[in-house]
C-alpha cells in the first residue's frame, strides 16, 4: 500500500524530528504525518506520468501505443498505468475489508488480555497492515504495557527451555535482526508481562507470547461468530489466518509487536559513512520514528522498520524523480509475471528493500529522469541479489533478507529476471 501515499510537503525534517523526540506510543506528529501523506497522494495518474516516459512504458506494460495516439492525454497515462491502478482498487476493497475483521478479533483479544492493543480502522492508511502481495499481508498487533525503552543493559547467558526447565548448554546469541527482550528494559511495564505464561527468567519469550496469543485469536474467531470467514492456520511458527474476502482469500500473518518510538537500536548502523542519499536531514526525520520488536521466533525478538521504511519510501520523489513509479511497475511485473503466486518467494518489502539499496547508490535527480533506464537498473539489482540469494537488509546490512527462501524458487525467479533484461518488451498477462 506504500505507492498510495505521497510525499509531505516541504516541511523541514529535522523540525518535525525534534517535536516528535517524546517517549510513549508514537507521537501525534508521527501519526498525522502519515494522515497527511496519504490525503496529498490522492493526485491524479496524468501527474504521476510524464510525457517523455510513456512511449517507454507503454512498451514495458505490454500497452498498444498506436492504438493509444489518438487517446487525450488523460486517457492516455490512465490507461499506461491501468495495470498498476487496478492492483491498487483491488489492494484497497481487500484492505477495506480485512482491517474490518482484524479490528474486530483484536478488539476481542485486547478484552480479554490487556497486554494486547486493538488493531484501529482507518479510513486513509493503516499503519499497522503491510502488503506483501495481492494475497499476502503482515499484520502488527501492538502490545501494551512496556513503557520507557532503555536498551539493552548487560549481556548474560541463558539455560533454559520453552518449558522453563534448565539447559546444561546456553541458548545462542541473538544474530543479525534478532535481540532479546528482557523486562527490565523497560522503564514501566505491567505486572502481567511477569507471568510465567510469557516470562522466564526475566525475559518475555516470543514464542510464550505467540502461544497465549494463538489462543486467544481461536477465542476471538468464536466469539466474534467469524468461524465462516476466519480460519487460524495449523502447523505455522507464528499466528496466520485465512480470511474470505470479495476479492478472494487472503493469508494474514498477524504478529504481536513491541513498539519503540524515537529510539534507534544499536545494530543499524546507518547513514552509512560518505553517503548522499538521504540527505542529513532525512536521517534524523527517519530515525525519530524508532523501531518495532516482533514476535516471530522461539526466543529471539525480530528487529523492524516498518515506519522508517515507509517514511523512507514517501519521501523519494521530491526532487521530481521516477523512483516509485518505477517500483510500481517492477512490482507488477514480479505479481504478474516473475513470482506470481499466494506466497511469492519474493514480496514487495524485497522489492522496496531492492529500490532503496539503488538510490543510496544512485543519488541524484539525473539517474530517475529516463523511467526505462531506471526501471532496468532496478531490475538489474534485483537479479543479482535472487540470483545470488543475497539480499541485504537496508537499515542492518549484515542480515540477508533471502537466507531462508526455497532456492529453487529463487532461481526460477532470477531466470525470469534475466530474460526479461535481454528482451525488456515484456507483455503482462
Amino acid at each position: 500500500m506504500a505507492d498510495e501515499f505521497f510525499h509531505a510537503g516541504k516541511e523541514n525534517c529535522s523540525e518535525q524530528a525534534r517535536r516528535s523526540q517524546v517517549s510513549g506510543p508514537r507521537s501525534q506528529f508521527q501519526r498525522s504525518f502519515i494522515q497527511r501523506v496519504t490525503l496529498l497522494g490522492k493526485l491524479p495518474t496524468r501527474f504521476v506520468l510524464h510525457r517523455e516516459r510513456k512511449q517507454k512504458v507503454a512498451a514495458i506494460l505490454g500497452v498498444d501505443q498506436e492504438a493509444m495516439k489518438s487517446l487525450p492525454e488523460g486517457d492516455l497515462d490512465h490507461c499506461l498505468l491501468s495495470k498498476v491502478d487496478l492492483r491498487r482498487q483491488q489492494i484497497s476493497q481487500t484492505m477495506e475489508e480485512v482491517q474490518k475483521i482484524i479490528h474486530l478479533l483484536t478488539a476481542e483479544i485486547s478484552r480479554q488480555d490487556s497486554r494486547f492493543e486493538a488493531v484501529p480502522v482507518s479510513d486513509t492508511h493503516n499503519e499497522s497492515i503491510k502488503v506483501l502481495a495481492p494475497s499476502l499481508f503482515h499484520v502488527t498487533v501492538p502490545l501494551k504495557g512496556l513503557a520507557g525503552y532503555k536498551g539493552i543493559r548487560t549481556q548474560r547467558w541463558r539455560y533454559y527451555n520453552l518449558q522453563g526447565a534448565k539447559l546444561t548448554c546456553p541458548l545462542r546469541d541473538p544474530e543479525g535482526l534478532q535481540q532479546w527482550l528482557e523486562t527490565e528494559m523497560f522503564m514501566k511495564t505491567l505486572w502481567q508481562w511477569h507471568k510465567a505464561d510469557v516470562n522466564i527468567e526475566g525475559d518475555i519469550v516470543p514464542a510464550k507470547v505467540l502461544q497465549v496469543f494463538r489462543m486467544l485469536v481461536e477465542n476471538a474467531v468464536r466469539t466474534c461468530h467469524l468461524s465462516g470467514k476466519v480460519t487460524v492456520l495449523e502447523k505455522r511458527t507464528t499466528v496466520w489466518v485465512a480470511v474470505e474476502t470479495s476479492t478472494g482469500q487472503v493469508e494474514l500473518e498477524l504478529a504481536p509487536t513491541v513498539e519503540i518510538p524515537t529510539t534507534w537500536p544499536e545494530k543499524a548502523q546507518w547513514p552509512r559513512c560518505l553517503k548522499r542519499w538521504p540527505s542529513p536531514e532525512r536521517v534524523e526525520c527517519i530515525k525519530s520514528f524508532g523501531f518495532n520488536l516482533v514476535a516471530q521466533s522461539a526466543y529471539h525478538w525480530q528487529l523492524s522498520f516498518s515506519q522508517a521504511e515507509q517514511v523512507l519510501f514517501e519521501q523519494l520523489d521530491e526532487d521530481g524523480g521516477c523512483r516509485r513509479q518505477c517500483f510500481q511497475v517492477l512490482r507488477q511485473l514480479k505479481e504478474d509475471v516473475w513470482c506470481p503466486g499466494r506466497r511469492p518467494v519474493i514480496t514487495t518489502h524485497h522489492l522496496q528493500t531492492v529500490l532503496f539499496w539503488t538510490c543510496e547508490k544512485y543519488p541524484h535527480l539525473k539517474d530517475w529522469q529516463v523511467f526505462h533506464q531506471a526501471l532496468l537498473r532496478l531490475a538489474r539489482k534485483l537479479h543479482r541479489c535472487v540470483s545470488q540469494h543475497f539480499l541485504k537488509h537496508y537499515f542492518v546490512p549484515k542480515s540477508n533478507l533471502l537466507q531462508s527462501a526455497n532456492p529453487s524458487e529463487l532461481d526460477a525467479v532470477a531466470q525470469k529476471v534475466a530474460f526479461f533484461l535481454k528482451n525488456p518488451q515484456v507483455e503482462l498477462p
